[in-house]
């Protein structure tokens, strides 16, 4: 389903492959009325892309199509290997990670999965964990410890599963240990928000030595619906809660609270997943040599100071 602002490309597009048929099938020069159409294209996407509202990025990022965590597993490493349950309770499926190789090395993923279908969204709990789900996430954390693996998290979550069976099971506490062992991992740890980063849910796997941000995705401690239904009692103020909270990668940059913005190509990364995770690649690498040589402690304190840092101001 094409989003509101999206309309006016898809359609332009669909006019350039009517155009291009009908010069192939009837022989017809048609390159310069389709070469026009083209320059025409680029220069809606760029307008369009240039002016997206905070709440148009929030869209963008829940977008059909965007690359998941299994995307990124399959379009980056070389190889991988799924590792599943938590050995206490159960298999989470909205959680998956394992061990895979990126240009040859070895590291240690995991991340939040969606569905591509209605029918995969359910059965993934629409990227939302249990408490099992993290404590997956902890023992591929004590993996990656125990082994001197890069730990890479990806995230992409509306938020923890707020149901009675979660909240049964310790949700807010499992949350906190989560967060907890991750900042004390003593190896080079990259956290990516590749959709949408909502609330403790996200940060349970998001304390890395560096924080790197998809253009179009958000990261906030609550979602724009849900802030709006608290501060107005109405849903549908999502807009103006989405620019009210300064969730955009811009935004987030300048508090300092992601350290980089992986860009997308143009259209958004559901247009491009390839291009996408071209940029998404080349983007990990380079964090993870800034990250190389640095020892255990050296790694620890890195994260801690920067963590400490979010949030610090001065009133002049």
């Amino acid at each position: 389903m094409p989003l509101e602002f999206e309309r006016p490309i898809l359609e332009l597009e669909e006019k350039i492959r009517a155009l291009e048929t009908t010069a192939r099938e009837q022989n017809l020069d048609l390159s310069e009325e389709i070469g026009l159409l083209k320059e025409k294209l680029a220069r809606l996407e760029r307008e369009i892309f240039a002016g997206l509202t905070p709440w148009q990025r929030v869209q963008l990022a829940r977008a059909s199509g965007r690359p998941t965590t299994l995307d990124v597993a399959q379009g980056i490493f070389e190889e991988y290997v799924e590792l599943k349950g938590d050995r206490a309770f159960a298999d989470d499926p909205a959680v998956v990670g394992g061990v895979a190789r990126l240009e040859g090395r070895r590291v240690v993923f995991v991340g939040h999965q969606k569905g591509k279908t209605t029918k995969e969204n359910i059965a993934r709990n629409f990227g939302m964990p249990h408490p099992e789900g993290y404590r997956k996430a902890m023992r591929l954390m004590e993996l990656a410890d125990r082994e001197g693996l890069p730990f890479l998290a990806f995230i992409d979550t509306p938020g923890a599963y707020p149901g009675i069976s979660a909240e049964e099971r310790g949700q807010a506490w499992i949350i906190a240990r989560s967060i907890q062992r991750m900042s004390r991992l003593r190896v080079p740890a990259v956290a990516v928000i590749l959709g949408e980063g909502g609330s403790g849910g996200a940060l349970a796997i998001g304390v890395g030595n560096r924080v790197l941000i998809m253009e179009n995705a958000w990261y906030s401690v609550i979602s724009p619906e849900s802030c709006a239904a608290i501060l107005w009692h109405d849903a549908k103020e999502a807009e103006r809660a989405a620019a009210a909270l300064k969730l955009t990668a811009r935004d987030l940059l300048s508090l300092g609270v992601v350290d980089r913005i992986v860009p997308e190509p143009g259209g958004g990364a559901h247009r491009n997943p390839e291009a996408a995770l071209a940029e998404l690649k080349r983007a990990l690498l380079e964090s993870l040599e800034e990250l190389d040589g640095l020892d255990p402690e050296a790694l620890w304190q890195d994260r801690y100071r920067k963590f400490r840092g979010i949030g610090a101001f001065e009133e002049g």
